[in-house]
Formats: C-alpha cells, structure tokens, sequence
C-alpha cells in the first residue's frame, strides 16, 4: 500500500510538471511573411531551430520578382540620410535582437525602421509559434500598419 502511494506521488508529480512546462521548438526551418506587399516589398522573416534554441535568423523583403531589399543600393542612399538607417543595417539588428534574446524577445525599436520594426515584432512571435508546434508551413501575417 505504502508503495502504490509513493507511485501515485510521483505519477501526480510527473503529470503536474509536465503540463505547467512550456512547448519546445523543434528543430527545422521556418518562415513568416506579411500577407501584403508594403510600398511595393513584402516583408518576411525566417528562423532555424536546433536544440530549442534559435541558431539563425533572417529578416528582409522582396520585391514581387524577388529581389531583396538590403541588397537596393539606391534605396540605401536614399532611405539612409532621411531615416538614419537602411535596410541592410536593420534587418541585421532586428534578427541580432531575436537571435540573442530568443523566445523571450523584446524589439529595441530602430528610429526610422519603426514600422519594418512592427512587422518583424508580429512575424517573429509566428515563426515562433510555427516552431514550437513543428509545423513548417510559411505563415502569411497581417499587418495593422496602413499604408498612407
């Protein structure tokens, strides 16, 4: 009897721990976009799971026939001296952000990249999501910032 306590104890224990603790990522590749082009780019992010941890991030846009947005020279020099920043610059800090602070993420917001900010804030908690459930299917998100 004094037996089948402990076990049942320890079973309670188990299940207890079990459903109070918090979904892994698995392991793979996934990917967020917005559902819409914005300025005529649309913006995703991509992440690779290993071990629960996040080992690599990209964030960047395309344009419809697929060119990336911090590779557009003439964009830089046109977005950089108006906005203090560029694409190629923070996209590389946005995804340094969420590499190093992980699924407890908190966006340093970049002036003048703050509504590439917003979506990389809502793609990233997705991607997120999509790891923790396994499910690798590229997720379209929704954005709330309207274009003027």
């Amino acid at each position: 009897m004094k037996k089948n306590c402990i076990f049942m104890a320890l079973l309670a224990a188990v299940l207890l721990y079990g459903c109070g603790s918090e979904a892994k990522m698995k392991d793979g590749f996934y990917t967020a976009e917005m559902a819409d082009y914005n300025y005529g780019w649309r913006e995703y992010v991509c992440i690779m799971v290993k071990n629960d941890r996040i080992v690599s991030v990209e964030f960047n846009a395309k344009d419809p026939s697929g060119y990336i947005k911090a590779w557009d020279n003439s964009y830089m020099k046109n977005m950089a001296p108006v906005s203090g920043t560029y694409p190629n610059e923070y996209t590389r800090l946005y995804a340094a952000q969420l590499l190093e602070q992980q699924e407890d993420f908190q966006l340093d917001a970049i002036t003048g990249a703050t509504s590439s900010g917003y979506n990389f804030e809502k793609m990233a908690a997705a991607v997120i999501e999509q790891a923790k459930k396994g499910d690798p299917t590229t997720i379209q998100v929704k954005s709330d910032v309207k274009e003027p």
